[in-house]
């Protein structure tokens, strides 16, 4: 339960900023390659969710972010609340 809400959230975010039909991104979506996401909407939707939730983001974890199931696993591993 806990991952689709957290899904959701960053599913929202990543429709409102690469304009995108929210019912096309699912957890398996690639950001880039089926989202048409470049490293600079990877880096803004990294600082939306860090802004947001108050978190820090690590560079090294960005570099692991290849689905959108990838973001929600690491928010949920950092106990980001909703």
């Amino acid at each position: 339960m806990y991952f689709y809400t957290m899904f959701e959230k960053v599913q929202t975010i990543l429709a409102k900023q690469l304009r995108v039909a929210a019912e096309k991104i699912t957890p398996e979506s690639k950001i880039m390659k089926d989202l048409g996401a470049d490293s600079l909407d990877i880096l803004q939707l990294l600082m939306r969710i860090e802004d947001q939730y108050g978190i820090v983001i690590p560079d090294q974890a960005l570099a692991k972010f290849d689905t959108v199931g990838d973001v929600v696993t690491y928010l949920e591993k950092q106990e980001v609340k909703l």
